[in-house]
């Protein structure tokens, strides 16, 4: 059986947790900051952990993560 290939695009955009958790970079953040508060950009600043029903994916494409 060959090795399986990580998804690299995937690679660039999710970390894993020590825990096992994927945590992924909040949306919205690139540009047309200046209309949104302060507030909502500190929070965008922050990671996010993704969903459990997204976690089984990400598995499938980052197999030695």
């Amino acid at each position: 059986m060959p090795k399986m290939k990580t998804h690299r695009g995937t690679r660039k955009r999710i970390r894993i947790t020590g825990s096992g958790k994927a945590r992924r970079h909040r949306a919205g953040k690139s540009h047309l900051l200046v209309h949104k508060s302060g507030a909502r950009r500190r929070r965008l600043r922050r990671s996010a952990l993704l969903s459990p029903s997204d976690q089984k994916r990400i598995r499938r494409l980052l197999p030695y993560a």
